[in-house]
């Protein structure tokens, strides 16, 4: 029997906090042969950084079977540490690595999915990219409120 093709989705993201650290938020769509699902959170005390790969580990959660996930993000850190840095981190068992819970979070979301990641640059007027960042600053925003 012929394996099946992995679905390919694109699942856009980014990160937002008020002070690093302070109130945070991430916003993300999923995006599969033109349908799309916009998801969104936050935390009241995080950085910049962790709302970043939270709008990725949250998006690939949501996924219900395996997937070939293009993350398309701003976030330098997120993208390099997909495609460069998380071998050696794992080999090293995160020493010296910030915020190794949630990378340990992003292996086990990423566990049954063939990840990559494509870096935008950020407020250049990516339509997606504006979106999520809008939805971050709105989660970012509330908690501050909260």
């Amino acid at each position: 029997m012929p394996k099946k093709e992995m679905k390919r989705v694109k699942l856009y993201c980014d990160g937002s906090s008020l002070g690093n650290p302070g109130p945070g938020g991430y916003g993300g769509i999923l995006e599969y042969k033109g349908s799309r699902r916009n998801y969104s959170g936050g935390e009241k005390y995080t950085t910049n950084n962790r709302m970043e790969l939270k709008a990725v580990i949250e998006g690939l959660k949501m996924l219900k079977e395996p997937c070939e996930v293009e993350v398309v993000t701003d976030s330098s850190y997120v993208a390099r540490g997909i495609n460069e840095w998380l071998a050696s981190w794992m080999q090293r068992d995160f020493k010296k690595v910030k915020n190794p819970q949630l990378w340990r979070e992003y292996i086990a979301a990423a566990k049954e999915h063939r990840v990559s990641a494509r870096w935008v640059r950020g407020h250049a007027g990516h339509p997606e990219n504006e979106e999520c960042d809008a939805m971050a600053r709105r989660e970012a925003q509330k908690m501050k409120e909260f």
